[in-house]
């Protein structure tokens, strides 16, 4: 017997069984047949219909339960609306299937076209967007590209070294210098013009006799490599200013808002060898501590007359009485500050400087003006402060307070420690951490 396949048909009638008793499915399909044969005239007869592929297969799905059946009775059709009614409203005049009574009712009947309208319309849509998105560039997309592919056509050798530059190195009064190619092809394609890469760990002699004529800026990786490099840097060459890619990335992987915001946070080389707790001739501080305590006395002798007076009092060998009583007075105000803690203002520029701390290892002395007396290595702190004999009002750490760091601070009448964890126990000496500012 023929049949119409289901992908052709337009309409598919839903009807609900129910049935008091058992019954198999060849029975309500013969029950179909038979009830309504000669019902609708010879047009309309189900069997020529489904000969001639008008109706579709009559699936017929049953559960029975507790000696009743119920279930589902689907016609596809081909025909048109009312045709289609019509041959479901004559399920309905069936009223026994076999020796049972039955109670058949159409429930719907769906318009198959809607359900494959909406999986058109859904493929187009996402048809158009893979179009748009990777056939269709815009003006914009290709003039960007034109361009970027431009810039970085303008690299060239440069010195007698031949390293990779930007064409307006010679004529810039400013230059950046970065690591590799790499590096210089990404700044090109950015709009930096006035780059020149190292290419290599040694500095070549064109870049230090570039430094001496123009102002410099290193730009390097945000490792350690970075930082050995910008040793390395200043140690033969004329450094002006030093940034870094943020921690973990390099300068070829940076956006355009990355570089734009790391260079416009550069800082001095005299800054970055304090950073980096080295000489200028690029050997680290701490081999040497008088270095750090010269570099931190400087900084003493300008900001604080009142701590050199106080000084040179006890190197004269006043009278004891007098002594005591100079020793107390600027002891007097010490436990009210400790207990009113730091005003908000401090605490915004205690943070400031915690934050640029962060993976240093390192720590900022400030006196009682708050002006930064220098910043040294976590492994001179103590050493560097004992030499200074006070005038601190606070210490910055990117670390952790332990008791001997407060045990000595408390000796030197330091005010304030900030550092990352505090596992001092008894100290006197106000300790806070980052949480608290």
């Amino acid at each position: 017997m023929a049949k119409i396949s289901p992908i052709a048909s337009k309409y598919i009638v839903r009807s609900s069984i129910k049935i008091d008793g058992i019954v198999d499915r060849p029975d309500i399909i013969g029950a179909v047949f038979g009830q309504t044969e000669g019902l609708l005239g010879n047009d309309l007869e189900l069997r020529e219909l489904q000969r001639s592929g008008k109706i579709g297969r009559i699936e017929v799905n049953l559960k029975t339960q507790s000696g009743k059946t119920t279930g589902e009775i689907v016609i596809p059709s081909s025909l048109d609306k009312t045709e289609t009614a019509i041959v479901a409203a004559a399920l309905e005049i069936i009223q026994r299937i076999g020796p049972c009574n039955a109670d058949i009712k159409v429930v719907a009947i769906e318009d198959v076209r809607v359900t494959k309208r909406q999986f058109v319309i859904d493929r187009a849509k996402a048809l158009l967007a893979d179009l748009t998105a990777n056939t269709l560039p815009d003006s914009m997309e290709i003039a960007t590209e034109v361009a970027e592919s431009v810039r970085m056509m303008e690299i060239k050798g440069y010195g007698s070294d031949k390293l990779p530059a930007g064409p307006e190195i010679k004529s810039s009064e400013e230059i950046i210098v970065v690591e590799g190619r790499a590096d210089v092809l990404m700044m090109l394609k950015h709009g930096f013009k006035n780059v020149i890469a190292m290419q290599g760990s040694s500095v070549p002699k064109t870049i230090i006799e570039l430094s001496k004529k123009k102002s410099t800026t290193v730009f390097v990786d945000g490792d350690r490599g970075g930082d050995l490099n910008i040793r390395e840097l200043i140690s033969v060459a004329e450094i002006d200013f030093v940034c870094k890619a943020p921690d973990g990335k390099e300068v070829e992987e940076l956006t355009k808002k990355e570089i734009h915001k790391a260079l416009r946070g550069r800082i001095t080389a005299e800054q970055a060898k304090l950073d980096l707790g080295v000489t200028s001739s690029g050997e680290l501080i701490n081999k040497d501590a008088r270095l750090t305590r010269q570099l931190i006395k400087r900084g003493d002798r300008r900001d604080n007359k009142s701590r050199n007076d106080r000084n040179s009092r006890d190197s004269k060998g006043r009278d004891s009485k007098r002594n005591d009583r100079k020793a107390a007075s600027p002891r007097t105000p010490a436990p009210a500050r400790r207990s009113a803690g730091p005003t908000d203002a401090e605490k915004a520029k205690f943070k400031e400087v915690a934050e640029d701390l962060v993976g240093t290892r390192g720590a900022c002395i400030f006196d009682g003006k708050l002006n930064i007396l220098g910043k040294v290595p976590m492994t001179e702190l103590a050493t560097t402060i004992k030499s200074l004999g006070g005038g601190i009002h606070a210490i910055v750490l990117d670390g952790e307070v332990n008791d001997s760091l407060a045990k000595t601070a408390e000796g030197l009448k330091v005010q304030l420690l900030v550092g990352t964890k505090n596992s001092a126990k008894a100290a006197k000496v106000k300790v806070m951490t980052d949480k608290d500012l």
